[in-house]
């Protein structure tokens, strides 16, 4: 089952590659959640090699680059996205080096090399959550630097509605509200298509990140569940999409680890 989701996936995101340049990269971590230049949470850059797990047009990569990182690995399930970030890369001036593989798998990629691994928004597209940090630990120096970012777990069990609330004098009031539509306990896959493509993730909870990164030999150092000031201070219309910014003052919609190699 795994094998056919990363062959789907792989597909997709060849075809979906396009729409997603540039989205959801460094220094921006998440959906409505503070910026990197605001939480600070990677270290000093200069001079170290970074590893990003789920590459994707690169920009992230490109980031690392501006801010002194000397030597750029990624990983990526999608050929036409390496061939996007290896292409921004050069024109930038960087070179790197890119595998074409899942992040499930550790094959070619250098054992206790780098100083930061990190995944924008990508390790949830990983099968076997469990071999991907576990990969990642086998990447890292000893003391090295683990980020990874995805969607908050609690996003995908709640929903929008409207119900009308009758009042005196035969009134009705319309009131908007968020409801508990999932179960946070179900770690289930389930298929979406986006722009005509099939797609496959898998549902998890925060323990199941905390205790992957424990088994790893990882110290968690930080957890981010929070939305950014922007979104909490302006004014937001019910809105039913499910990123809406209805929904990120009530709770966080992305969430970010940070994890320290033993």
């Amino acid at each position: 089952m795994k094998e056919s989701i990363l062959k789907q996936n792989e597909k997709s995101w060849d075809e979906l590659a396009d729409d997603f340049f540039g989205v959801t990269a460094l220094p921006i971590l998440g959906c409505s959640i503070p910026t990197e230049d605001e939480l600070h949470l990677f270290p000093d850059l200069s001079g170290k090699c970074v590893l990003e797990m789920g590459c994707g047009s690169g920009h992230s990569l490109k980031w690392c680059a501006e801010h002194g990182a000397t030597e750029l690995f990624g990983i990526d399930i999608s050929e036409k996205q390496l061939c996007t970030t290896q292409k921004l890369l050069e024109e930038s001036g960087y070179t790197c080096t890119l595998f074409h593989q899942p992040m499930e798998d550790n094959s070619n990629i250098p054992q206790n090399y780098f100083d930061v691994v990190y995944s924008i928004y990508a390790i949830g597209w990983s099968t076997d959550l469990e071999a991907t940090i576990q990969n990642a630990a086998s990447y890292l120096k000893q003391g090295g630097t683990y980020i990874f970012s995805w969607d908050h777990p609690l996003l995908h069990c709640v929903d929008l509605e409207t119900v009308a609330i009758s009042g005196g004098n035969r009134t009705t009031t319309m009131k908007e509200r968020i409801i508990f539509s999932g179960n946070y306990l179900e770690e289930d896959y389930y298929t979406f298509e986006k722009h005509g493509n099939a797609l496959t993730l898998q549902n998890r909870k925060i323990s199941t990140y905390v205790n992957a990164l424990a088994k790893a030999g990882f110290a968690v150092e930080k957890i981010v569940e929070e939305t950014n000031t922007k979104v909490l201070e302006k004014s937001s219309d019910f809105g039913s999409g499910y990123y809406a910014d209805f929904k990120a003052k009530h709770f966080p919609l992305s969430i970010v680890f940070k994890a320290k190699k033993l």
